[in-house]
Formats: structure tokens, C-alpha cells, sequence
């Protein structure tokens, strides 16, 4: 077997595929309502708007978490300038997380009530954030993957505590079912705490580089 020899044009080619994957995805988010919409009358707007409603919670909060992956994901692949067969691998899982959320979203909106929706459905955020913090781990260990400046721009953090948070969203979902994919608000306080650290980390940044310059 060939050495995977890295180059820039397969980094493009790397990045070009995630993004086309993640717009597909959000795409497929729409498409069962676009389909549903072929039935609705112009006088029963509203009462469609009601039938369809578990269908577009799912969107917005699906919308909202691919959104947030791909800004993430983007975020670090600014400062990546090489990749590694491994970046790679685990980047093909995030994406197939990815590319499994719509189906999980529909799941979820045809049958909210069921927990095995429910945890497929958490579960399928979960292995997209743990693949996400991998690969940032991996880009943080290794410097021959990022530019000189990158070390400063990732934000480790946030990444494992947003899978943690994701993580007892879904334990708690098995446990305590009634709350569904509300436990996913857990996210909120895992932002502040991460908001936190990094504010601390960049004042230690700061000082040491102003104990280094006096």
C-alpha cells in the first residue's frame, strides 16, 4: 500500500467534500417539509403550520447543531495546513455523523415520544462532538498540521465540554426520559464554563508574555 503523501490540493479537496456534506445534509433537513408543503391548502396554513410542528422543531434544532458543527469545524480547519491519514479517518466519522443527523431529526419528528428516537438522536450529536474534539486534539498535538499561529486559535476546551455536555444529555435522556431532547440545553452552561476557561487562559497568556518582554 502507497504512503499518503499530504499536499495542499488534498487538504482542499478534504475541506471542499466536509463542506459539500454538511450542505447536503441541512438540505436533507428540509426536504420533508418541502414534500409535506404540496399539501397545504391556502386556507389551512396555520393548521398545517400545527400538524407539521414536531417536523419543524426538528429542523430548527437540527439546523442549529449542524450550523454550530460546521462553524467549529471551519474554525479549526483555519489554521490546519497539513493533514494526516489519522485527521483524515476521524474526519470521515464526523462527517458520517453528519450525514446521519437528518435521518435521526426525521426519526425524532415522526416519533418524538419514543426514547430510542430520542437517544438516537443525542447519541448521533455526541459522536459528531467526540469526533470534533479528536480531531482538534490531534491538530493540537501534532504541529506539523497547523500554522505557527494555530496553537492560539483552538480552543480545546469548548470541545470537550461540549461532548461532555452531549454526553450527559444522553445519559440523563436513558434515566429521565420526560425532559426528551430538552437535557440538550445542557449545552448552555457548558458554553459559559468553556467562555470561562478561555478568558483565563488567554490573561495567562498575556501575562506570561508580559513577564517575557520586561
Amino acid at each position: 500500500m502507497s504512503r499518503l503523501i499530504p499536499t495542499r490540493r488534498g487538504l482542499d479537496r478534504l475541506i471542499n467534500f466536509s463542506d459539500a456534506t454538511v450542505a447536503i445534509a441541512i438540505t436533507l433537513l428540509l426536504l420533508p417539509l418541502v414534500d409535506a408543503a404540496a399539501d397545504a391548502r391556502a386556507d389551512h396554513v396555520w393548521e398545517f403550520l400545527a400538524e407539521h410542528r414536531g417536523t419543524l422543531i426538528a429542523f430548527v434544532v437540527s439546523f442549529a447543531v449542524i450550523a454550530r458543527m460546521w462553524t467549529m469545524h471551519h474554525r479549526l480547519f483555519e489554521v490546519v495546513r497539513s493533514y494526516s491519514p489519522t485527521l483524515m479517518r476521524i474526519n470521515l466519522v464526523w462527517l458520517a455523523s453528519i450525514a446521519f443527523l437528518p435521518f435521526a431529526s426525521n426519526m425524532l419528528a415522526a416519533a418524538g415520544q419514543s426514547a430510542a428516537a430520542r437517544v438516537m438522536y443525542i447519541g448521533t450529536i455526541a459522536v459528531s462532538s467526540l469526533m470534533f474534539a479528536l480531531m482538534e486534539a490531534r491538530v493540537l498535538r501534532d504541529p506539523a498540521l497547523r500554522t505557527d499561529e494555530g496553537r492560539g486559535e483552538l480552543r480545546p476546551a469548548n470541545s470537550w465540554l461540549t461532548f461532555g455536555a452531549v454526553l450527559l444529555a444522553l445519559i440523563l435522556t436513558i434515566a429521565v426520559p420526560t425532559p426528551g431532547i430538552w437535557w440538550l440545553l445542557l449545552l448552555v452552561p457548558a458554553g459559559w464554563a468553556s467562555d470561562i476557561i478561555e478568558r483565563r487562559g488567554r490573561r495567562a497568556r498575556w501575562t506570561d508574555q508580559a513577564d517575557t518582554t520586561a
